[in-house]
């Protein structure tokens, strides 16, 4: 009897997501938006001003999204994420810049302020607390590979529970919308506190020792890494200047 050939095993559903949000955190983890604000009198009540808006923009551009109803609704998904990371990215930098920590402000800060809430286990590598000062640490590619599939994966488990409420097309946007609300408010606290205190950015770029077959395995367009490393290289070459060139 002729064998019946053998069907390739699929890969799970949040395995396959996991990869999808780990190439879309890429971008963000190579780039710095710029900033208009400028150091405040009182960064605080600023700072707080700015994430109520930013937070209030996050929950109607969720929301939008989130409108259409069924499988349609599910295609949303990540554009949906997506659109909020870049709110809450020009929040982070907006921040810095009202603390005045903006020629400071390096990829690492971005993605460990928008991501250490949902996914800490994956952001762990990047920022150390030392007594009162709090070590910055710049990430290798490889680093920024497994921190990318790390917190793919975490926010993948999220967004397929969250995906029930593609099928509620107006209840479920005004849910997904209040998550945006609550995701982005605690995005600014994190920021918050970084900013408030004495942040030192390492000169060196720490590599991933994660063992072989521990991390998480999805696939990454290494291209995508390299990129990083050389937009982080001249981020930190930026900070550097800036810093020579103040008084």
């Amino acid at each position: 009897m002729p064998r019946k050939p053998i069907e390739p095993t699929k890969a799970p559903a949040h395995r396959t997501a996991g990869a999808a949000i780990a190439q879309a955190l890429l971008p963000f983890m190579a780039k710095i938006p710029e900033s208009q604000e400028r150091p405040s009198q009182t960064p605080s009540a600023d700072a707080r001003k700015k994430a109520n808006a930013a937070a209030a923009k996050a929950a109607l551009a969720a929301g939008a999204l989130a409108l259409p109803p069924g499988p349609l609704g599910w295609l949303t998904l990540l554009p949906e994420m997506v659109g909020v990371w870049k709110i809450q990215r020009q929040l982070v930098a907006d921040m810095a810049a009202l603390y005045g920590k903006q020629a400071t402000l390096t990829p690492e800060q971005v993605v460990f302020c928008l991501f250490q809430h949902t996914a800490a286990q994956g952001v762990r590598d990047l920022v150390v607390r030392v007594g009162q000062r709090t070590l910055v640490r710049r990430a290798s590619p490889r680093l920024v590979g497994a921190i990318s599939r790390r917190v793919g994966a975490k926010l993948a488990q999220r967004a397929l529970g969250k995906s029930m409420a593609r099928w509620l097309p107006i209840v479920g946007a005004v849910g997904v919308g209040a998550y945006a609300y609550m995701d982005t408010a605690k995005v600014a606290a994190t920021a918050m506190d970084l900013f408030e205190g004495v942040i030192e950015v390492e000169a060196e770029e720490v590599v991933d020792t994660t063992p072989p077959g521990l991390d998480d395995d999805s696939p990454v367009d290494h291209s995508e890494t390299a990129h990083f490393s050389g937009v982080s290289e001249h981020a930190s070459k930026r900070a550097r200047s800036r810093r020579k060139a103040q008084p």
